[in-house]
């Protein structure tokens, strides 16, 4: 049977991994899938061309079909979020002038404590701080916001955030441009390498278990095409699953490097999949157990409850009706295409499409369709816990 070809669009980041894995060693193709993947420049050219049917699934920052849905940034559409491709994986970085301002108020970097990093920020006495993102609805700037902004003393009117695309971050630092900035690997060792910046905390430190980027497609494309749609889902589940095993690392990161699709040096890539994070020029790598997941732990399950949060920023930011954004969101996010995609291939999936976001501290067992599996620490660094029947975004 010949293969159907789909097309995808993606940007050069580590995270991207699922899918030229999922292209390169045949997943794809033994779904019966002619996977093309389109390399895009920036987050706002990957959403209009998903939103003109240029493209059939993209790469997106969990944030974007959502905001899509609900009207916000560029071109109005439904999207569905079919399934989440990576956990994690972003860094929170200063600029060279920002990190010494930060040592001279007594702070030692420990790539890991967010609470006296805030705080060194703020006696560091630099405001406004201009903080680059790769996109206005990005759960780069939710993690900030919600890091920042519980520091006492720091206030909305201290930070100024701006859009900056991945590729472009360590030129805005080289040049003066920004104070801070938050992206996806390899972008942030870059801007270690080329630019002098220090890496601050990891995103997992802000929260455990954040949907980093999900697989996202036109709602009345993947109606019309439910095969297509879970062929890709089983594709890159096989994918994730593989790249998850450490074994594979050494060869994952080969492939990554020597693929067209990223265009990037192994010791650029490296860091992301290993976990082990040079913070300063010249220094030892951090190791960062769990930097990015790709599958453990339900990893690429689109739970709505996690919809439910973004939303609620989302309505906080555009001064959005809470209760029907988070309808809005809990449809995007598609566990029920989720499970029938599965099905055929016996996998485990929760039975949920709810849980109580930030309340695991550990490895916790939850129903699921084979009994039970095992999901991991999920919690926000200040021991917040979200849930359907929270009043507002976690304080």
């Amino acid at each position: 049977m010949k293969a159907v070809e789909v097309r995808c669009g993606y940007l050069p980041l580590v995270d991207c991994a699922p899918l030229i894995i999922a292209k390169e060693l045949k997943f794809a193709a033994q779904e019966g899938l002619d996977l093309t993947l389109v390399r895009q420049p920036s987050w706002s050219a990957l959403r209009d061309m998903l939103a003109f049917g240029q493209i059939d699934f993209a790469h997106m920052l969990s944030p974007m079909p959502i905001a899509m849905s609900l009207g916000l940034g560029g071109v109005a559409s439904q999207i569905d979020v079919l399934m989440v491709l990576s956990v994690n994986g972003t860094v929170i970085g200063v600029s060279e002038s920002l990190n010494r301002r930060m040592q001279e108020t007594g702070w030692k970097n420990t790539f890991s404590d967010p609470f006296a990093t805030s705080r060194a920020i703020l006696a560091a006495g630099k405001t406004p701080l201009r903080i680059g993102v790769p996109f206005p609805f990005s759960m780069h700037r939710m993690l900030l916001e919600t890091w920042l902004l519980q520091t006492p003393h720091l206030h909305p009117e201290h930070i100024e955030i701006v859009t900056v695309p991945p590729p472009k971050m360590a030129d805005a630092v080289r040049h003066g441009d920004l104070d801070m900035f938050c992206v996806g690997e390899p972008w942030g060792s870059v801007a270690v390498q080329q630019s002098g910046a220090t890496l601050v905390l990891p995103g997992s430190r802000v929260w455990q278990f954040s949907p980093e980027k999900v697989l996202g497609a036109q709602s009345n494309w993947a109606t019309q095409n439910p095969a297509l749609c879970h062929a890709m889902i089983r594709a890159i589940f096989k994918a994730a699953s593989w790249l998850e095993r450490p074994e594979n690392t050494p060869l994952a990161i080969e492939i990554l490097a020597r693929s067209q699709h990223l265009d990037l040096p192994d010791h650029t890539i490296d860091p992301a999949l290993t976990g082990r994070i040079v913070t300063n020029l010249g220094q030892t790598p951090q190791q960062t157990n769990d930097f990015v997941t790709f599958h453990k732990g339900a990893a690429n399950f689109p739970w709505r409850s996690q919809a439910s949060w973004i939303a609620d920023v989302l309505s906080r930011w555009h001064n959005l009706d809470r209760a029907s954004s988070r309808a809005i969101a809990q449809a995007c996010f598609r566990s029920d295409i989720y499970r029938e995609a599965l099905a055929p291939i016996g996998a485990n999936v929760p039975k949920a499409s709810h849980k109580p976001e930030g309340a695991m501290d550990g490895p916790t067992a939850v129903s699921s369709t084979m009994g039970e599996m095992i999901l991991g620490p999920d919690r926000f660094f200040n021991g917040a816990i979200f849930d359907s029947d929270a009043p507002e975004v976690p304080k």
